[in-house]
């Protein structure tokens, strides 16, 4: 986490600030994203003063289809739950999650193959959870070779649309730009509630 930029770390500690009930993190690589929340914390409902119950500790899973990361995460970070798995095909029940972290995890998802992720997300949130995806902008949609697998840079509007397809709702976007680094954006989106 001491590589982390401050502005990610503020802007996942405030999406986590407002969770109730469980969350994966999708895409967790060595774990240290779902390390946090667990020990971030959310809140656990009404105290008849401020709406809110003070923070307790969330109830987190981190998920990758490497199993090497999974390992890594579970020696690194004892206690927390890790498993194998992929976001096209999430282990978690319908509607039973208060929130889902892609960091950085839905990159190397081509445009073709990103819609069956973002519909998994959308089913196994609640209505009302919160979805956090953090990806690289760009203002065309462009792939490029990042580390080891190609990736994907997306216009924000366009990820965005693609959230909205899969049936969530577009509550906030973030962008950055630092000098000597691909340009970053965040959205956060929240399960549509059908009325």
């Amino acid at each position: 986490m001491s590589a982390v930029h401050p502005a990610d770390l503020s802007i996942v500690s405030q999406w986590a600030d407002e969770l109730d009930g469980p969350v994966l993190d999708l895409g967790c690589g060595p774990g240290h994203w779902t390390a946090f929340l667990a020990e971030r914390g959310g809140h656990s409902g009404g105290d008849g003063h401020s709406g809110h119950a003070p923070l307790s500790a969330l109830d987190v899973t981190g998920v990758d289809p490497v199993p090497a990361f999974v390992e890594h995460a579970r020696r690194d970070h004892p206690g927390i739950r890790y498993e194998i798995g992929s976001a096209e095909h999430l282990s978690a029940d319908d509607a039973s999650l208060g929130g889902v972290l892609a960091w950085y995890s839905l990159v190397h998802h081509s445009p073709d193959a990103i819609d069956g992720p973002l519909r998994e997300v959308a089913r196994v949130l609640r209505p009302g959870g919160r979805f956090l995806v953090g990806f690289f902008e760009w203002p065309a949609l462009e792939r490029f070779e990042h580390t080891v697998v190609t990736a994907w840079r997306w216009p924000v509007d366009e990820l965005a649309a693609r959230l909205e397809a899969a049936g969530l709702t577009v509550l906030g976007t973030t962008t950055r730009t630092d000098p000597g680094s691909r340009p970053h954006a965040a959205l956060i989106a929240e399960h549509r509630t059908i009325r």
